[in-house]
């Protein structure tokens, strides 16, 4: 009889061997915001470096120099198919496996088809190639922001997102719930509402709520009168203490608006790598009192503040352009 191979996805928490980001390439899509990115972009890059080996995918040769002068010699630039930047759904998801690094593969279908760019189905089993280490694609559409795990066998995602038929047409929490668990081998689904307004990715968790350590997980309270996702902040925090998980909270960054709308801005879509936390800020007292909370709440990690406008503006942050390599002995170097 054949062993039952299992596959574990490691806690952000612990070590990573590398850091795959994504540099914008598409400036058509990115208009006033694109040169403003790439330099986000970079500040990130030069905040990892001291740490983790970081990889930058350049997705086109016409991107490269505005990379190399950026980043210097902070990250490796590689060229593999790419659409935008956003590598947290896109490329795969690193695993251990059988005590080998591997990679886990899913169908992507931009976002249920909004924003379907060329190279982005190519992206997650390139980097596994050239992460030199096995690929396995399941069929079925997800995006890694879709989803958080504490490497404890709890997982958290969002009904919005999972359950909606421009994803998986015909998916129930059951059927979730197995595919979920055959992927990644987890105990429980945790599931949560919405996610914020205005976010494209129909609810992403890695927006609203984050593990840093096994069943310990960070939401946002709301912050100001005027905050647009107060109630659905509350709803968070109090379905994840009905779960029983240790819950704590940051201020959220309130309300952020971009041509007088509000925008899916968040403190949630932090980076964790190899003892430092990357922290999306915005201007106002919220980002400063989310600093000093989280640092309290992760005292052995340095928490690093870096601006994210420009990228919000392409629909995200920080976690959601990035992907880790976990360092597993044995594995693909």
């Amino acid at each position: 009889m054949t062993a039952t191979s299992f596959s574990s996805v490691l806690p952000e928490w612990t070590q990573q061997s590398a850091v795959w980001l994504g540099w914008p390439h598409l400036q058509e899509a990115w208009a006033d915001d694109y040169e403003g990115a790439q330099r986000e972009i970079a500040a990130l890059a030069k905040a990892l470096a001291p740490v983790v080996k970081v990889k930058l995918v350049i997705g086109a040769d016409h991107s490269r120099s505005a990379a190399e002068a950026a980043v210097g010699q902070h990250a490796e630039l590689h060229e593999a198919p790419m659409g935008d930047v956003w590598l947290r759904d896109t490329g795969p998801i690193f695993v251990a496996q059988d005590g080998r690094l591997s990679a886990l593969g899913f169908n992507f279908n931009g976002w249920g088809g909004k924003y379907e760019l060329e190279g982005d189905t190519e992206t997650a089993e390139a980097l596994a190639c050239l992460e030199g280490c096995p690929f396995k694609r399941h069929d079925f559409v997800l995006e890694g922001g879709a989803i958080e795990q504490d490497g404890a066998g709890n997982l958290i995602t969002t009904r919005q997102c999972l359950l909606n038929p421009n994803r998986n047409s015909g998916w129930s929490e059951e059927k979730a719930e197995a595919a979920l668990r055959q992927a990644f081998n987890i105990d429980r689904v945790v599931w949560l509402g919405d996610g914020l307004k205005g976010d494209h990715t129909d609810g992403h968790v890695d927006n609203i709520a984050r593990f840093i350590a096994p069943g310990h997980v960070v939401c946002q309270t709301p912050s100001g009168a005027d905050d647009p996702n107060a109630d659905v902040l509350r709803e968070i925090e109090g379905t994840l203490r009905a779960a029983e998980l240790q819950v704590s909270t940051i201020p959220s960054p309130g309300r952020i608006e971009e041509e007088g709308m509000p925008v899916p801005a968040s403190h949630m879509n932090f980076l964790i790598s190899n003892g430092r936390v990357i922290l999306p800020v915005y201007e106002g007292e919220h980002s400063r009192r989310a600093l000093a909370e989280l640092q309290a709440l992760m005292p052995q990690h340095e928490i690093i503040s870096l601006p994210a406008n420009h990228i919000l503006a392409g629909g995200g942050s920080f976690h959601c352009m990035s992907q880790q390599v976990p360092a597993i002995t044995g594995g693909a170097k």
